[in-house]
């Protein structure tokens, strides 16, 4: 399993990359290679509020809609447009290419309550 040691996780299988006072947000390897392949990914529009631990979207694959869930509040300031022509990215490379959106977190100190890569990787062991 890829776990990027910069990143933080949240207990949904999110992941947080910190840029500039904004906060990039995808899902991780674990939860890509649990869902299978991804078809379909709905996500929220730039302006909309994110509220942490609420659902912003969902990933579709074979086997399930999949919710995703804000690991931080804040405004979604870019989504990744990518996503509606290649949804496969998300399996391909969840960590580069397959990014969500970027938030202006209203609350940074959320993010420090985020797990860190050895942390989530504990957790996941236990599913």
């Amino acid at each position: 399993m890829n776990l990027p040691k910069e990143l933080r996780y949240s207990e949904e299988h999110e992941w947080v990359k910190q840029e500039d006072g904004k906060v990039r947000i995808g899902i991780t390897d674990f939860a890509q290679s649990e869902l299978g392949d991804i078809v379909f990914v709905e996500l929220p529009s730039v302006g909309d509020t994110l509220t942490a631990d609420e659902p912003f979207g969902s990933v579709e694959s074979v086997k399930t809609v999949s919710e995703l869930y804000a690991p931080v509040s804040g405004t979604v300031v870019e989504i990744n447009e990518e996503l509606d022509d290649s949804p496969e990215f998300v399996n391909e490379s969840p960590y580069e290419k397959a990014w969500m959106v970027v938030v202006e977190p209203s609350d940074a100190a959320q993010i420090d309550g985020l797990m860190t890569a050895e942390q989530y990787e504990e957790m996941t062991k236990e599913d």
